[in-house]
């Protein structure tokens, strides 16, 4: 660990906390999807290959299942997508995503009364206490409205 950033000493810290040893496989691939927010596993790792470039797509798929069991990466599965990360976590924000070129933005989650996390139980359900709300938006972006308008002039 040549670079010592706050970024990877936060990381370093975080990986100590839980018990785990501080690699170059774990830096790179946090470091990837940092960089790189909403990414598939294979972005990841070409992300990650420009700064270690022997790393494996087998060592990209344990490192991310690791630190999303420790919560360091948040996965989250769009409809027709493979599963996107980022580090974003420890918030409950959502996603939008735009149905035409696959865009991903962050959404905050509403300030105050949030009736996500307030389900409706009829009288067959279970209910149960709920921890987290996840809303998926699904629009189209302003990037592929505008290339819609210029194609109909």
């Amino acid at each position: 660990m040549t670079d010592h950033t706050a970024e990877q000493q936060a990381w370093a810290a975080a990986l100590h906390a839980h018990g785990r040893r501080v690699t170059k496989q774990r830096l790179a691939v946090l470091a990837a999807v940092e960089r790189n927010p909403h990414s598939p596993a294979e972005g990841i790792l070409a992300a990650a290959r420009k700064e270690l470039p022997e790393l494996t797509a087998q060592s990209v798929y344990v490192v991310l299942s690791d630190l999303t069991e420790l919560d360091m990466v948040r996965r989250f599965e769009p409809p027709h997508s493979p599963a996107l990360y980022e580090t974003r976590v420890g918030d409950n924000h959502h996603h939008a995503v735009c149905t035409n070129c696959g865009r991903v933005e962050d959404v905050d989650c509403a300030v105050g009364h949030a009736p996500c996390l307030t389900p409706h139980w009829d009288e067959h359900s279970k209910p149960m206490t709920i921890q987290i709300a996840d809303v998926l938006y699904q629009g189209i972006c302003q990037d592929c409205q505008a290339k819609e308008l210029q194609a109909r002039l």
